[in-house]
């Protein structure tokens, strides 16, 4: 990847975690696909990993089956937990109840809104 599209890559996956609700948690596949880079989790994971902005919602990010994914017994894991908590998300032994389809469409719709009927 050429550092531009890379770059570019980036801002798209920024965008799409800064957009997911306070409450609410998205896995790092969706969030790729939502950054318009299916396939791509891995780099979710990355550019979560590498950021330092402190504004960037983090938290609201987690593994597709619910699971928190940074070691228990850490100080991310704990803060993680302790971010989702405030936001009234409910986080049960480092796992959190995922939008009801795998795809995300119940995280779809309420950041897009109910598609038009035609």
């Amino acid at each position: 990847m050429k550092s531009g599209t890379a770059d570019a890559a980036t801002l798209r996956i920024l965008a799409a975690i800064r957009a997911v609700p306070a409450g609410q948690v998205a896995g790092y596949g969706h969030i790729a696909r939502r950054a318009g880079l299916p396939g791509r989790a891995r780099l979710v994971a990355r550019v979560l990993g590498v950021s330092t902005d402190t504004t960037l919602p983090w938290h609201r990010v987690v593994r597709s089956d619910g699971v928190i994914a940074i070691p228990r017994g850490t100080p991310g894991h704990d803060e993680q937990v302790r971010r989702l908590r405030s936001e009234g998300v409910t986080v049960t032994n480092g796992r959190v109840r995922m939008p009801r389809s795998a795809d995300g469409d119940a995280l779809d719709a309420a950041l897009w809104g109910p598609t038009p009927r035609r």
